[in-house]
């Protein structure tokens, strides 16, 4: 016990000190802050969404969001202006280096504008009525995703994937960090009542044809709960959902098993996307007790292979597939090629995730297993010498430093406490 708190004033001292030296630098904040475009880009297109979220309002001019959990489902409309394909590469999103980003070259945002319930119906409405196919495109988002970046990665998907959609996003409390997995975890289960209702106003929208889903990441397990949830309460799943494509589903297997069990196979057409190569879902594999994740089993194997074909589970194996991601684990958003055939399976009405992490971040993931055994603290003296040089790393340590300072007093207190004999006086 000795030992573990001299670790954690050592640690502590160390990270007061990365704050001291770090000082400002990386991708600028609050990108979401409408920038005033006089007259439009050539070649440049806009993608213009609804947003749903379980999030917290910010009071941040630009931020709109924070990570941590709201009291109930908030609304927002996002217009982002994407640069000229000619200038850009397809699955990647080019975020200003500087504040205000450059449309010609940047992904910007010319609209941001909070919405209650009726104005979201109200726009909604107007939009699906002008859809051809009347079709919705719901994405959710993984773990380790900020507010800004899951808008701007939905953005980039809905445009390299040109679909004729009405593109709504579902954002979660996720604080944006890998130090914060298991708070995402459970903001994960907080929302999935909140996701369902979403989903049945959806289905029983009278002008909506058809609802897809797009989860990734941590996204599936509250897509997968929303959609067992709405089985179980309704004895089935709204007929207008149509297809449900699961992204790298860091989802333990037996626990998809059953979810899949309460679903039912008359469900939706389910698309999933895997990769044996994924690293981020082997971390997430041995902090969950070594059982397969499912975004990274090997489909080819059984009982894998039957199972997937009993469910009626089309597959799509990215293991192959090289991309820029070098943790291998948003490979459907980053490869061009997959990305349009999303787009093109939603445009056929046929069956066929990113976030950021520091280079820290994946510091930390390697030695997830240090890091459970004595708590966050040991996770952040770890990656500290990373913060100095990192920027994207270092964005994540403010609240992080904070979180930790205000609860090593209390948990010193309360482990005294209860090591502390009765009647003996320290």
């Amino acid at each position: 016990m000795r030992s573990l708190m001299v670790l954690v004033r050592t640690g502590v001292t160390s990270l007061v000190l990365v704050g001291l030296l770090a000082g400002c630098g990386g991708r600028p904040k609050d990108v979401l802050l409408p920038v005033s475009i006089t007259a439009p880009v050539p070649g440049s297109t806009t993608v213009d969404m609804a947003v749903a979220t379980t999030r917290q309002r910010s009071t941040v001019p630009g931020q709109m969001f924070t990570g941590e959990r709201g009291r109930a489902i908030d609304f927002a409309n996002i217009v982002v202006s994407i640069p000229p394909d000619s200038i850009r590469k397809k699955g990647d999103v080019q975020w200003p280096k500087k504040l205000p980003g450059n449309p010609s070259t940047d992904f910007v945002t010319v609209k941001a504008e909070d919405m209650n319930l009726a104005q979201a119906r109200a726009w909604f409405n107007k939009r699906i009525k002008a859809t051809p196919k009347r079709q919705a495109l719901v994405f959710i988002h993984g773990f380790n995703n900020r507010f800004e970046d899951a808008v701007y990665r939905f953005a980039q998907i809905v445009h390299d994937s040109d679909s004729d959609v009405v593109p709504i996003l579902f954002t979660w409390p996720s604080r944006g960090s890998v130090l914060a997995y298991g708070y995402d975890r459970e903001s994960n289960n907080y929302s999935r009542d909140a996701l369902e209702l979403l989903l049945k106003a959806l289905a029983d929208d009278p002008n909506v044809d058809e609802v897809s889903i797009l989860a990734h990441s941590m996204g599936n397990w509250v897509t997968l709960e929303a959609l067992r949830q709405m089985a179980i309460r309704d004895k089935r799943i709204a007929p207008k959902i149509k297809n449900v494509m699961l992204a790298a589903p860091d989802v333990d297997i037996d626990v998809f098993r059953r979810q899949m069990a309460d679903i039912g196979v008359n469900g939706p057409n389910v698309t999933l996307f895997v990769s044996q190569d994924d690293r981020a879902l082997k971390v997430s594999r041995r902090v969950w007790g070594n059982v397969e994740r499912l975004g990274q089993i090997n489909v080819a194997q059984e009982p894998f292979a039957s199972e997937l074909q009993q469910d009626k589970i089309t597959v799509i194996d990215l293991t192959k597939l090289h991309t820029d991601d070098r943790l291998n684990h948003a490979k459907f958003a980053a490869s061009p090629e997959v990305v349009q055939l999303i787009g093109a399976r939603l445009a056929e009405g046929q069956t066929m995730t990113d976030s950021k992490t520091a280079f820290g971040d994946k510091l930390v993931a390697v030695t997830t297993g240090a890091a459970a055994s004595v708590g966050t603290a040991a996770g952040l003296i770890v990656t500290a010498p990373v913060a100095i040089i990192d920027p994207d790393t270092r964005d994540t340590y403010n609240s992080q430093i904070k979180a930790l300072g205000n609860t090593l007093s209390d948990n010193a207190d309360t482990a005294g406490s209860l090591l502390k004999p009765s009647g003996v006086a320290y």
